[in-house]
């Protein structure tokens, strides 16, 4: 059996934990120590550390400091490994805690930084997914089930001072053309609830000041959010510091292409079982300035989908370029509509969009202005035809089961 380099224990705070970290920086010290060649085992928690509760209210989600995500474990340091080098990471397994079988999808207030549709839905709402062995339901969303893909959304390797400087000008930078906006631009780094893991003293607080959020990817990969980087994924991560400092955390038990609903796919916590090794000097031998991967040979087995296709006019009739942000925002939306002549609830129809496999493409960026994106829907993880047929949509979700809301108190 691998060795578990990494325990988290659900019961205690991350930030009573030194070998979990929440922001990017180049002195955070290494966790652990690892060879090429070697496998292991992270344990990580959910990527709000536990904040989010199984329960039906939203007010966790509406009330969560989103200044102290993601809760990573790490940084892994792997002997040998320099600047320039790739790491390569082979995902071995993933999988759900055995004191932890559950799941959690959600969409922040407005008031909290929103999401992709926070315009359509303002509020902070919660739906719990409880696993069954690959599959997964919600007694929030009745009529669906389908299989997990269990994957990390967030793993990378750290910056060096060069590469974290440039993050944080042009984020900064970004921010102030549009200070008040919402959700924001970027999100700044922010001292008051950085957790360095090992670091300590002046240090630490120097870093704090500077560490990246972890919110975004960037070039050494970071929140990427690809729900096809499971079990049997191989990863090529870019080098910046000695010993690489590989990072891993904000598991999902199955996700929708771009995870929508931003507290999006269902979280939870968990432990990936990986292996690494190392190409000396990859990154000029091959030309790589952002990690590249090899899928899992891994998926959930649909082959029956609904396409909705969106182009870049927004929902209000105002013309966009080309813009895919724009397009794929309208599949999502007709998505929503569609799914609700069925009995859903909007809400319900966007928790299925954020959590099932469902697949996004871009499948037009030539004919001027519109691009066009669609939203692929397999017709199998329903209980029911969602097919359109000439007698018309079946209400098949009874009236009186939804999502729990909370009220906007902030």
């Amino acid at each position: 059996m691998p060795e578990t380099l990494i325990k988290v224990d659900l019961k205690q705070s991350p930030y009573d934990n030194e070998l979990i970290h929440n922001r990017w920086h180049p002195d955070i010290p290494m966790a652990c120590w690892v060879r090429p060649g070697d496998d292991f085992v992270l344990e990580t928690y959910d990527w709000t550390g536990g904040y989010i509760k199984n329960d039906d209210c939203a007010d966790d989600v509406r009330d969560v400091d989103l200044s102290t995500v993601h809760f990573l474990s790490g940084p892994v340091g792997v002997t040998g490994a320099e600047p320039g080098d790739l790491l390569v990471v082979d995902l071995l397994d993933v999988g759900a805690k055995p004191d932890s079988l559950w799941g959690f999808n959600g969409f922040f207030s407005k008031k909290n930084g929103g999401g992709f549709l926070t315009e359509h839905f303002p509020l902070a709402q919660k739906s719990i997914w409880d696993f069954h062995g690959l599959y997964t339901s919600s007694r929030h969303v009745p009529g669906v089930q389908f299989a997990g893909l269990i994957h990390p959304g967030l793993i990378g390797c750290l910056p060096d001072a060069k590469l974290l400087e440039t993050w944080n000008k042009r984020e900064v930078d970004f921010i102030a053309t549009a200070p008040e906006r919402v959700p924001p631009l970027a999100n700044p780094p922010f001292a008051g609830t950085a957790h360095m893991g090992k670091l300590k003293g002046e240090a630490r607080a120097q870093a704090a000041a500077s560490g990246a959020r972890t919110v975004p990817p960037r070039e050494h990969g970071g929140n990427c959010d690809i729900k096809d980087l499971s079990r049997g994924s191989k990863i090529y991560f870019p080098v910046y510091v000695d010993g690489a400092g590989l990072s891993v955390g904000d598991l999902h038990f199955s996700q929708g292409d771009g995870e929508i609903t931003f507290c999006g796919a269902i979280e939870m916590a968990g432990w990936v079982h990986m292996k690494v090794d190392l190409i000396k000097g990859g990154m000029a031998k091959y030309g790589i300035k952002n990690p590249i991967f090899k899928p899992s040979p891994i998926t959930p087995q649909y082959n029956d989908y609904l396409i909705f296709e969106g182009i870049s006019v927004d929902e209000y009739g105002k013309q966009h370029y080309l813009d895919v942000h724009v397009a794929y925002r309208q599949a999502c939306l007709n998505a929503i509509e569609y799914l609700t002549k069925f009995g859903y609830t909007r809400a319900q129809a966007y928790a299925i969009l954020g959590t099932a496999p469902v697949q996004g493409h871009i499948s037009g960026v030539v004919d001027i202005p519109n691009a066009c994106a669609t939203l692929w829907l397999p017709t199998q993880i329903f209980d029911f035809d969602i097919r359109p047929s000439s007698a018309g949509p079946v209400k098949f979700i009874e009236p009186g089961v939804d999502i729990p809301m909370s009220p906007d108190l902030l």
